[in-house]
């Protein structure tokens, strides 16, 4: 295994990310962090998040102080760094050349299901809100600068087979997996984003992944639209899908 790993992690909104950032942080050779770019987006886009004020007091909002953060020290003495990312957070004009000093992974889910919970809270959200443009945007970058496809897993897969996926995971970047990653204790966490009691109930009611549950809500023509708009991005990162390899 590769000494001071940094796991970058990119996924939109409402996605299997905090579930995720768990399985990680269950790990004994691993730190997290939480959204680290939170702040800056909040206050570059204007967007009235719950809890704006709040996120925007408890981190660093310049971007550039953030990815130097990042790329540094791994926190604790620990050898793997997972960071939990949005990826509608990376606004056009924020560099990106820190990527290279990061691993990167994908986390997609299925834009009909994203679409549906994010206008929960966000009822007039615009498609780059749910940020599958910027995923496929960050994929397209990283692509470019390996000359291959990193990572990519889809939630559904995970839910489905978590010990597959994160399994074949594991093997893609060169760790060990372990069944630590498959249950954590319920509860908060002092890693998570002070965003945590507005976003966080389920996940800290959680005691590892949820079952997958196939979904037939009909959308309304609003989350559809915003579905349709996101879906040719999915479809893309969808093509590189990572097939378990453990069982």
């Amino acid at each position: 295994m590769r000494e001071g790993m940094r796991i970058a992690m990119w996924s939109g909104p409402r996605n299997i990310s905090t579930a995720m950032m768990r399985a990680w942080e269950n790990r004994e050779d691993t730190a997290v962090i939480d959204e680290p770019f939170y702040a800056h987006y909040l206050v570059e886009t204007g967007v009235n998040h719950p809890g704006r004020d709040d996120v925007i007091a408890a981190q660093e909002n310049d971007a550039a102080k953030v990815a130097t953060t990042l790329t540094g020290p791994i926190p604790g003495g620990k050898t793997i760094w997972y960071q939990k990312h949005m990826t509608q957070h990376m606004l056009p004009g924020m560099p990106l050349n820190w990527l290279d000093r990061v691993t990167n992974c994908f986390l997609i889910r299925d834009p009909e299901r994203v679409a549906a919970s994010f206008t929960i809270q966000r009822p007039d959200a615009a498609a780059w809100e749910l940020g599958f443009e910027q995923q496929a945007r960050l994929f397209d970058h990283v692509c470019d600068r390996l000359g291959h496809a990193p990572p990519v897993i889809d939630a559904a897969d995970v839910l489905k087979d978590p010990r597959g996926i994160l399994g074949t995971l594991c093997v893609r970047l060169g760790i060990p997996f372990t069944d630590r990653m498959l249950h954590w204790p319920p509860g908060p966490r002092a890693s998570d984003g002070v965003w945590a009691p507005h976003w966080y109930a389920a996940v800290e009611r959680s005691t590892g992944f949820a079952p997958y549950r196939s979904h037939s809500d009909k959308l309304t023509a609003f989350q559809q639209r915003l579905a349709d708009q996101c879906r040719p991005h999915y479809e893309k990162l969808a093509t590189f899908l990572l097939a378990p390899a453990l069982s």
